[in-house]
């Protein structure tokens, strides 16, 4: 359990509570009271720990795929180069640059004017349904949306992919009886997490309009936000 992989499950458990539970009570108690209404206040704050959340989910599992690369890549290096210094660093990092990705986007919406009380198309305050509703220039947002939402999409995805690369490669070297099946066994699970988080994110954030209509968008957001985090103990229960 001092493995550096189960410091990064711990802190990834502790990501999925506070990503479900960003959003799914205000939506249970909206289903139970009949009253699907949340005040200015309640959405930005809804809104910077789903952004900050669901952010770290996806820098926590390229943190994760770089210790598979090490552990398989470079075995007899893996205690140095992963250290507990190390990890904490990379830990540190990923909450420190989420928070103040989160934070520019939940900043950036006070600056605008909502001229009347409008009707969030989503289950939770979204970033782009709450846009929608501003009768201000919401330029700066479009683009810090695009900018900073893509990085923090794309730039752990390419590391993730890269690692495996690596990985892969190092397995089909692998000559030993049944070695390249016991590596690959080691990150299977998080492989496993990786195609779903990710398979279901691009398909809300980085589809056309044309091709990704607003109830895929709602479908899609509910999977990440409730049924990944659900999935995510059972799959690296099984595996531990």
């Amino acid at each position: 359990l001092h493995e550096p992989m189960f410091h990064f499950l711990a802190n990834l458990s502790i990501v999925d509570i506070g990503l479900t539970s960003s959003t799914v009570p205000k939506m249970l108690m909206n289903v139970q009271t009949q009253r699907h209404t949340i005040s200015y206040a309640g959405c930005l704050t809804q809104m910077y720990f789903f952004l900050m959340f669901g952010d770290l989910d996806s820098f926590f599992l390229a943190v994760m795929a770089y210790d598979r690369y090490v552990a398989i890549c470079r075995p007899l290096h893996y205690t140095t180069v992963m250290s507990p210094q190390v990890c904490s660093l990379l830990l540190i990092l990923c909450w420190v640059l989420t928070n103040s990705v989160a934070m520019t986007h939940t900043l950036l919406i006070t600056r605008l004017s909502f001229c009347v009380i409008g009707e969030v198309a989503h289950f939770f305050c979204d970033i782009t349904p709450v846009l929608k509703l501003s009768c201000s220039d919401t330029h700066i947002n479009d683009l810090m949306v695009f900018a900073l939402g893509g990085t923090v999409l794309i730039v752990p995805f390419i590391c993730i992919v890269i690692s495996y690369i690596h990985i892969v490669s190092a397995i089909l070297r692998v000559r030993t009886p049944g070695g390249a099946g016991k590596a690959f066994s080691t990150c299977s699970s998080h492989l496993c997490v990786v195609c779903v988080f990710y398979g279901t994110l691009f398909t809300a954030y980085l589809c056309p309009p044309s091709v990704a209509s607003e109830e895929k968008d709602i479908a899609a957001a509910a999977v990440y936000t409730v049924v990944i985090p659900m999935l995510n103990p059972i799959i690296y229960r099984m595996k531990t």
